[in-house]
């Protein structure tokens, strides 16, 4: 009824479930680029979605472009972040 037709390409058109599964990526998308602590909020996005435990929200979570491109930032100013541990020439 709501005119929603199969994308080309596609073996189907987007379903109810699909929806969840994209809000759940702009959610966590949307805590990286805030600077978030994303780790400490999957439980609060699971409880959301109405999961028991996070291994059921993690399959909602499909790698996008733009969410591995704000994981891998977020690593890189991880890394470069850390201090080299200092060598005793004594």
């Amino acid at each position: 009824m709501a005119g929603i037709v199969c994308p080309p390409g596609e073996l189907r058109p987007p379903r109810l479930h699909d929806l969840r599964h994209t809000a759940a990526v702009h959610r966590v998308l949307a805590w990286y680029r805030s600077g978030k602590d994303v780790q400490h909020l999957l439980p609060h996005l699971a409880t959301y979605l109405g999961h028991v435990n996070i291994a059921s929200t993690q399959r909602y979570l499909h790698m996008t472009p733009e969410l591995l491109q704000e994981a891998s930032r977020r690593f890189a100013v991880y890394a470069l972040n850390e201090t080299e541990p200092e060598v005793d020439h004594a």
